[in-house]
């Protein structure tokens, strides 16, 4: 083995004595059995003196320096690591709400509860994504466990933490069935929603800024006006292809873009036309800018990208449809679709209640559709007969009333 201060002319030790321990320098030397010791510099000590009253004399010049001795352990040093073993065995300490579970704790099968919750719930706090089902269990988990760890000492702190856990796994199974849009103690499976609640307000904050400020008042410009804002929605920019529009707008789609543009409200980009627009493919999309939506100006509303990303593709569902497709439905026919999506609840039922009662306001509705109110009532027969919406949907007395179709249930806006 050799070893050396790794400079060029370092103390060098290999036990082969092939004359490589000439040469001393100051810092760290020679090294026997695999630790290292600091030794002081023999050139600042008289020739033929010890530079300290414990060193021995220098040997004369030309003689090789033995290796020292590695120093023994100091108490000082062997307390010290017996500190910091203590001082980490403390750390390791299992804990759980700031609660060290005591190693002698009875039952073991208590203590061994208590330490894996403690280590599930700082699992959970490092997930990169919420899990509110299981977060509700860890907190039944914790109830439970705390129960009987008040039970056993006697200590009237651990019940009541056991009392929160209880109501926290109660809120958080609460919140769990608001975002996913089922009731608390439903039966069966839930409906697996593509919308939170949150989100679905956000939807119907965008379908009514649609309905009062859409530039045109035709079904199909409304139908563009809606799919573009929700592209454009956070940055005031978007992209779309010649697929998207012809989707949306089929043989009409470039007059439709061209009159959004001439209106001001739309702006494609220098030098590209409507037509070149429809022309474009995903890999080369077309970049159009809705000035009403840039962020230097007043905006409308406001929600992250994943919530933009969210609605976008739930419009697109609707309109999308393939049930609608088949029947031809016109843009009149999916923004109505897409308006009874939005203003459902968890069940399908159409409208919130309350106040106003079932339903949804007729004028409120043909409004959004660019429909005269009398005209709603076809169109609601087109849906009933694409599936959308169940058979006993009717606008008598003024309102629409009816509720989702159960395939349609996962586009529920869930009012």
């Amino acid at each position: 083995m050799s070893a050396g201060t790794g400079g060029r002319d370092g103390l060098f030790v290999d036990g082969t004595g092939r004359g490589r321990t000439d040469k001393v320098t100051t810092g760290r030397g020679a090294v026997n059995g695999g630790g290292a010791m600091m030794f002081s510099d023999l050139d600042s000590a008289p020739s033929g003196f010890p530079s300290s009253p414990s060193d021995p004399p220098a040997p004369p010049s030309g003689t090789p320096i033995p290796a020292p001795r590695p120093a023994p352990l100091t108490q000082t040093r062997t307390a010290a690591q017996r500190g910091g073993s203590s001082r980490r065995a403390k750390q390791r300490a299992a804990t759980i709400a700031q609660r060290i579970v005591p190693d002698d704790l009875q039952p073991d099968a208590l203590r061994i509860e208590l330490v894996e919750l403690g280590d599930a719930f700082r699992a959970y706090q490092r997930r990169p994504e919420p899990d509110l089902a299981l977060l509700a269990e860890l907190h039944d988990r914790k109830a439970r466990a705390f129960a009987v760890w008040a039970t056993v000492t006697d200590d009237a702190t651990l019940r009541e933490e056991a009392e929160r856990a209880e109501t926290a796994a109660r809120t958080t199974r609460e919140m769990n069935a608001n975002r996913l849009g089922v009731p608390v103690d439903g039966d069966g499976p839930g409906v697996e929603r593509l919308l939170t609640r949150g989100q679905g307000a956000h939807a119907r904050r965008v379908l009514e800024h649609i309905r009062t400020q859409a530039p045109l008042p035709g079904a199909q410009e409304r139908l563009a006006v809606l799919m573009l804002t929700l592209r454009a929605a956070r940055a005031g920019t978007g992209n779309v292809t010649g697929q998207d529009l012809s989707g949306w707008l089929a043989s009409d789609a470039e007059q439709v873009l061209q009159e959004l543009a001439d209106a001001g409200w739309l702006v494609l980009p220098e030098d590209v036309t409507a037509d070149d627009a429809l022309m474009s493919r995903p890999e080369e999309p077309t970049q159009i800018t809705v000035p009403t939506l840039v962020p230097t100006q007043p905006r409308p509303f406001f929600f992250g990208k994943v919530t933009r990303a969210r609605l976008s593709g739930w419009a697109q569902k609707v309109v999308g449809d393939r049930k609608l497709r088949k029947k031809k439905a016109g843009p009149a026919t999916r923004l109505l679709a897409v308006y009874t999506a939005a203003h459902s609840r968890p069940d399908g039922r159409l409208g919130g209640g309350g106040e106003e009662g079932d339903g949804l306001a007729l004028d409120v509705v043909a409004s959004f559709c660019g429909l005269r109110p009398e005209d709603v009532a076809e169109h609601v027969g087109l849906l009933v007969a694409a599936g959308w919406l169940a058979e006993e949907a009717d606008t008598a007395g003024g309102r629409l009333r009816g509720r989702l179709a159960e395939r349609v249930l996962p586009l529920s806006g869930l009012l």
